[in-house]
């Protein structure tokens, strides 16, 4: 199977295919590009659990097969949610998706407000008593009581 007739969406270039570890070659992954190391632990590493589980007799000795072809399975099915996710993102129109950009950049910059004292909420405006309210000390009250108690 040659690279160009992989399809437009394939997201490794055909001569990068070949550098790819082994285990994302064999599963044909297009969208999920895992490194050597995460290959190594899908495969290697599910082989490794498994052994590990029969010798201590947790599970029959077939698991040891069981096991990486659920861990594949399961790589290969992610793939290919990931190339509907792809697939859906890029049928949405350009409009769409600069609203959207728009909507999730954090605005960087400084923001132009006409301060208007009195329409402004929480401002004291005025310092004087309001009419016809005479102004309480709460002040004087608390130090009589305080100083009144001795403990």
């Amino acid at each position: 199977m040659s690279g160009a007739s992989r399809g437009s969406w394939a997201t490794i270039p055909a001569d990068e295919q070949r550098y790819r570890p082994f285990y994302a070659r064999a599963l044909r992954l297009r969208f999920v590009n895992p490194g050597g190391v995460l290959c190594f632990l899908f495969f290697e590493g599910a082989i490794a659990l498994a052994t590990l589980l029969v010798l201590a007799e947790l599970v029959k000795w077939w698991a040891i097969v069981v096991l990486p072809t659920a861990v594949a399975v399961m790589v290969k099915l992610n793939d290919l949610v990931a190339a509907v996710v792809v697939r859906s993102a890029a049928a949405v129109p350009e409009q769409e998706r600069d609203r959207f950009r728009r909507q999730m950049e954090p605005v960087v910059g400084r923001a132009q407000v006409d301060w208007l004292p009195h329409s402004v909420p929480g401002v004291v405006v005025r310092v004087g008593p309001a009419d016809g309210v005479e102004p309480t000390s709460d002040t004087g009250a608390a130090s009589g009581r305080s100083a009144g108690r001795r403990e």
